[in-house]
């Protein structure tokens, strides 16, 4: 009877060592023969992001998926593949409101907007791979001079674009 419980257990610990689950509070999922990731700097093709925008996007999708995955940054050639294009930086007047006597109007508010060209290559699984644009913006006060909130306002859109890229990458969106 010893004997039949110890092959029981050994056969039990055999087969749970087989299973692996990937757990993850972002909701990813990579897979375990995936261990290397490249990422090309986002070149800039729009006139009037800033000139260090290239860098920065570069950077914060860099930072997520290290944060966020056990994958390790490689130069070239890794298993995954992210390059990326800052196709649309942009200002759009929003909610119109009257001011003064006069009765003109003007925007109370303003909206910065990035767009981002991102191509994600898995050299393991070509059925993942995308081509897709990924769309955000904020909002500041029309009062305040874009110079003046640009540098909090990229952050911001940044921090939703990386996140958006990070969960079509690794979470099946």
């Amino acid at each position: 009877m010893k004997t039949i419980l110890k092959l029981f257990l050994l056969c039990s610990f055999i087969s749970l060592q087989s299973c692996k689950v990937n757990y993850s509070f972002s909701g990813a999922s990579v897979d375990s023969n995936l261990k290397t990731i490249s990422i090309s700097i986002f070149q800039n093709f729009a006139s009037l992001a800033p000139p260090t925008l290239s860098l920065s996007m570069t950077e914060a999708v860099r930072n997520i998926i290290s944060a966020q995955s056990s994958l390790k940054m490689v130069s070239r050639g890794g298993d995954l593949s992210l390059e990326g294009k800052i196709i649309s930086y942009s200002t759009n007047p929003l909610a119109i409101q009257a001011t003064g006597a006069n009765g003109q109007n003007s925007a109370a508010l303003t909206r910065l907007t990035i767009t981002v060209q991102v191509k994600f290559t898995n050299s393991k699984d070509e059925k993942q791979n995308f081509d897709q644009n990924f769309i955000q913006f904020a909002d500041f006060s029309s009062s305040s001079n874009l110079a003046q909130e640009e540098t909090g306002l990229i952050k911001i859109i940044e921090e939703k674009i990386t996140q958006d890229i990070f969960n079509r990458c690794f979470s099946n969106w």
